[in-house]
């Protein structure tokens, strides 16, 4: 699959939730995004459980190593569950040998931004993982529960909005993240979210994947510099030509398969 399809086919199941209710547009959104998932990788058993009473999906490869690592989807705060990013879960533990445990949090607006958080922190705090994965809004929690914890395992942060986005802080115009979307995004979260810029380090030992074609990418760029030059280790992996929601197709466009490799290659080699 070329990049075109992807956004076309992407960009089309997005309008279709336009007229949808939530519920409707939720399970429209769930499928949209596991349509692009590849196989279920040989002996990846799952098992859904609760962690401090949130919902959480365990997946456990056939070769699995010890240390668990927690992964928060995205979906701007009010969409995307267990479900819709199950392939990128899957694929998760596939490459780190790891378990992986999937949380599935409060959304937006039946619960505030905090609830999200409390649900992250809570089974963070119960599991001690040796590394937290998130992408998108996902990312963006993991950013937001470390920002006061007093110890960080190493991060894995896939396209996330740091700091607070302003138009003159973000990038251009992409297919299938616009800047007004990202702008509108904000207010959801503001209230709740932790103060500060973003450019302080949120851990020692940071991984990060963005994609070119993506308003997040420039004020992200502008925060590893900010990170590095703060004392901490992060390595930046870069999708060409790539757009915002890329990683459910990564198996099917090389760039991002490449740019998803060179990521969990340097977040295995972190954990050991």
């Amino acid at each position: 699959m070329d990049i075109a399809t992807f956004e076309q086919r992407f960009q089309s199941g997005l309008d279709a939730m336009n007229d949808m209710s939530l519920p409707a547009a939720r399970r429209h959104y769930d499928a949209l995004c596991s349509s692009f998932a590849p196989s279920r990788p040989a002996g990846m058993a799952l098992s859904d459980v609760r962690i401090e009473d949130v919902p959480v999906r365990r997946y456990r490869p056939a070769r699995c190593r010890p240390g668990k690592v927690l992964y928060v989807h995205g979906g701007g705060f009010s969409l995307g569950s267990l479900d819709s990013h199950q392939g990128i879960a899957e694929g998760l533990a596939q490459a780190l040998e790891r378990e992986v445990i999937s949380i599935d949090y409060r959304l937006m607006p039946e619960a505030r931004y905090a609830c999200a958080m409390d649900d992250c922190r809570r089974v963070f705090e119960t599991l001690a993982p040796v590394a937290l994965v998130g992408d998108s809004a996902g990312a963006r929690l993991i950013l937001d529960v470390v920002a006061n914890a007093i110890k960080v395992p190493v991060l894995g942060l896939i396209y996330p909005l740091v700091g607070v986005p302003t138009p003159s802080t973000l990038g251009p115009d992409a297919p299938l993240l616009s800047r007004d979307e990202v702008l509108a995004a904000w207010p959801l979260i503001e209230q709740d979210a932790p103060a500060g810029d973003g450019l302080y380090p949120p851990a020692e030992c940071v991984e990060v994947l963005a994609v070119e074609r993506d308003p997040l990418t420039i004020p992200l760029e502008h925060a590893v510099t900010a990170w590095r030059k703060g004392g901490a280790d992060v390595g930046y992996h870069l999708a060409a030509n790539m757009l915002h929601g890329c990683l459910h197709a990564r198996e099917s466009l090389p760039d991002m398969a490449e740019a998803w490799q060179r990521f969990c290659g340097a977040l295995g080699d972190r954990l050991g």
